[in-house]
């Protein structure tokens, strides 16, 4: 199927406002008291309804106030070199196309809920922004390197993908692999994963599917403690390789 490589607004159906309607309601009954506050706010900042699929004109205006960063619209997943080329540049890519009503459940590709609703509020976020584009700095530095982009892989997956913060000493979601599906946000804080403090180390040496629920979560006390943690991850990941 042809994806779009332009959001024209006007091109949503009635079918598009209900699927976002329906994935944001569903998401967001469900994440209201396990997702981090970082995100509700930065939900809040951008403007994020159930009523509206957002408008990434809007969405990059507000991001260029406070952060810097835009959305690029990408048809499907973009390349690994383009993917961090334009992350390096405080964009963040994109696809403005929402799956069928049929596929709310499933849907092998990613779609705008997860890309927009799950990504997006927290590029208004400084310090997360901070570690988004330090860790596209690594890539790009090994971007020829399998092995090294293999296991910056892996930080990202943990990271931005499918962390967990902890806020007032209780379990949180900002991972958006998390925020954007229903199975993932059940499953997580559940005993049946195992919970594991924020090690770089541990992290680069641990494997990952993305066929499964997973089944291990690596926690994190602030985004901070992310961008702070750049420096141990470039000279670990240079061990590796």
């Amino acid at each position: 199927m042809i994806r779009p490589t332009t959001q024209i607004y006007s091109n949503y159906t009635s079918e598009d406002f209900h699927v976002w309607k329906t994935l944001f309601d569903r998401q967001m009954e469900i994440l209201l008291p396990i997702v981090s506050k970082n995100y509700l706010d930065a939900l809040e900042i951008v403007n994020f309804r159930n009523d509206k699929i957002p408008d990434f004109k809007e969405v990059n205006s507000t991001l260029s106030n406070i952060t810097g960063w835009s959305l690029h619209v990408v048809p499907n997943i973009s390349p690994q070199k383009e993917f961090f080329e334009y992350l390096a540049q405080k964009k963040f890519t994109a696809t403005c196309w929402l799956r069928s009503f049929g596929q709310l459940d499933y849907i092998e590709e990613p779609d705008m809920f997860h890309d927009v609703f799950a990504h997006v509020p927290l590029l208004s976020n400084s310090s997360y922004c901070n570690f988004f584009k330090g860790i596209s700095e690594i890539a790009l530095k090994h971007i020829d390197d399998p092995r090294a982009i293999e296991l910056l892989g892996r930080i990202y997956w943990f990271t931005i993908e499918f962390g967990l913060i902890r806020e007032n000493d209780i379990l949180k979601i900002y991972g958006a692999g998390i925020i954007s599906s229903n199975g993932e946000t059940k499953h997580c804080l559940s005993d049946a994963s195992k919970k594991i403090d924020f090690d770089v180390k541990r992290m680069l040496s641990t494997d990952f599917r993305t066929d499964i629920l997973q089944d291990k979560y690596f926690v994190i006390d602030s985004f901070d403690q992310l961008y702070n943690a750049l420096p141990e991850i470039k000279e670990e990941l240079e061990k590796m390789i």
